[in-house]
């Protein structure tokens, strides 16, 4: 009964039109609305700059020259693109040289075969520490090692997907999001008290725990609900085979993690003494060109130990192998360029209309005015974010429209900024495996149908929305008996506020 109801939902989901089609379908869908919108008046006052916020007319003189003169900034600056393409230059490279191939046999053959799915949700976790790795490097390797051991491939990109996404706020070190939404939760609270300052280790304690919750729930989805329901793959997709290494494969495998041990110890001392030399502006640790500047890390490092294994292993003779490469990697992303364009006019026009803007602040408002209890206010707060997330794909956006709305409410019950900032976390976090707003579900898609041509949006939805759901219980339950006990949520941070 269960696998049928998923069934029903992949096969409404692959029914839609092809998922650029639909995005442009969307797009034109928005144009309406916001003729719609404009033609009756929809607007709100915008909580954190008290300014009117009004439906923006794309189907007008203005509109239409914005679109135009737009249209190729919209897709140039999407910022998955860039991302991707330079991080497959140097993937490319560790690719084609065999490393990763080499890599993923030595993991295969050394870690317990019963804690991969595992390892594979905790790694995706914390690979938000690291920028965009997890969408770049974890989801496509977890197929190919599901591949490798006979399982599934879809379903090991889906476990991963579970963690890189679906867990996106929990981590078991601090990420570039903490400082971030640390600030404006501190602009939030200053409303109510002037002094108040959040730090951007509010929630460590809590997200810390959450990490390993999120990998357990993910494992035990994969195993009950994704695998089953996907059963055996029977694409054509050659498996990877499981074997040991050649004496040339481990040379090369040993050389390269000598180019990475250099390149982290190198890291290592730019940012340890104080004044080091990969210390951001302000001194600090998470300010650092290494955390925002990742990507470009990746491809350094990507490349230069794919070079180094390759010309040890054999596997690159000249250096036009090098080359060859990368353009090997970027022929598979043909169908990613289309689908992206179709994806990046969609996601600017919705946010120029400001229908996204609307929705947030009318649905936040829906709650402030009720009088309920904490727990039933974590529980409306959550769904509330979770379903805001499906409109607006960043976090810093979501969080700058309603935290200045919630943080005042928790503020005033005798509960700490720190607390509904975490509250947001857990609704931000637990859609973004079942949104087509997610900037990299695009990517995603072009994932899954390297295994499956005729996976689509409803094979994602499919295989995701049973994470989605027990992130959902799972997760909200661990908060409530958080406040129930009253732990602290990070180091200093109280649960409760006393002006």
């Amino acid at each position: 009964m269960k696998i049928r109801f998923f069934e029903r939902i992949e096969k409404v989901g692959n029914a839609l039109p092809h998922p650029a089609a639909l995005f442009g379908l969307l797009a034109i869908i928005t144009l309406f609305f916001s003729w719609i919108g404009y033609f009756f008046d929809w607007q709100a006052v915008h909580p954190a700059t008290g300014e009117q916020v009004q439906v923006v007319n794309l189907i007008s003189k203005e509109g239409l020259h914005r679109i135009l003169l737009e249209m190729v900034e919209s897709y140039t600056g999407f910022a998955p693109l860039g991302i991707v393409m330079v991080a497959l230059l140097g993937i490319g490279v560790a690719e084609s040289s065999g490393l990763i191939r080499s890599a993923v046999n030595f993991l295969l053959l050394k870690a317990p075969k019963n804690s991969i799915t595992f390892m594979i949700v905790l790694t995706g976790v914390v690979s938000n520490t690291a920028s965009d790795l997890g969408y770049l490097l974890i989801i496509p390797l977890s197929g190919v090692i599901f591949h490798s051991l006979g399982r599934n491939p879809i379903a090991g990109m889906s476990a991963a997907f579970a963690g890189v996404s679906g867990g996106f706020s929990a981590n078991l070190f601090i990420g570039t999001i903490d400082p971030l939404l640390a600030g404006l939760s501190t602009e939030a609270a200053r409303i109510i008290d002037p002094d108040y300052y959040v730090m951007p280790t509010a929630n460590y304690y809590f997200m810390a725990v959450s990490a390993i919750m999120i990998s357990f729930v993910g494992t035990w989805v994969t195993k009950a609900f994704v695998e089953p329901r996907l059963g055996h793959y029977t694409g054509n997709v050659v498996q990877e085979e499981i074997k040991g290494l050649t004496k040339p494969e481990k040379k090369g495998l040993l050389w390269a993690s000598v180019v990475v041990s250099v390149f982290l110890l190198l890291i290592f001392w730019g940012l340890y003494p104080d004044h080091g030399f990969l210390r951001g502006t302000d001194n600090s640790v998470l300010h650092t060109p290494v955390l925002k500047g990742f990507i470009a890390v990746l491809f350094i490092m990507s490349a230069t130990s794919g070079i180094v294994y390759g010309y040890v292993a054999g596997t690159f003779k000249k250096h036009s192998d090098v080359i060859n490469g990368m353009n090997t990697s970027f022929k598979g992303l043909v169908a990613f360029l289309v689908l992206v364009f179709f994806a990046s006019q969609f996601v600017a026009w919705f946010k120029w209309s400001n229908l996204g803007l609307l929705i947030a602040i009318n649905g936040a408002g829906l709650l402030q005015h009720a009088d309920l209890s904490i727990f039933t206010l974590i529980i409306l707060f959550v769904i509330l974010s979770a379903f805001i997330n499906l409109f607006m794909g960043s976090a810093s956006a979501k969080w700058a429209i309603i935290g200045p709305v919630f943080i005042p409410i928790f503020m005033l019950l005798g509960y700490s900024p720190e607390l509904s900032q975490a509250v947001f976390r857990v609704g931000d976090s637990i859609t973004n495996v079942i949104t087509p707003m997610m900037s990299f579900f695009a990517l995603i898609i072009v994932y899954y149908q390297k295994y499956d041509e005729k996976a689509g949006i409803g094979t994602i939805i499919a295989s995701m929305l049973p994470y989605s759901i027990a992130f959902f219980i799972a997760w909200t339950a661990l908060l409530m008996g958080w406040v129930y006990f009253e732990w602290p949520l990070g180091p200093d941070v109280p649960l409760y506020y006393n002006k």
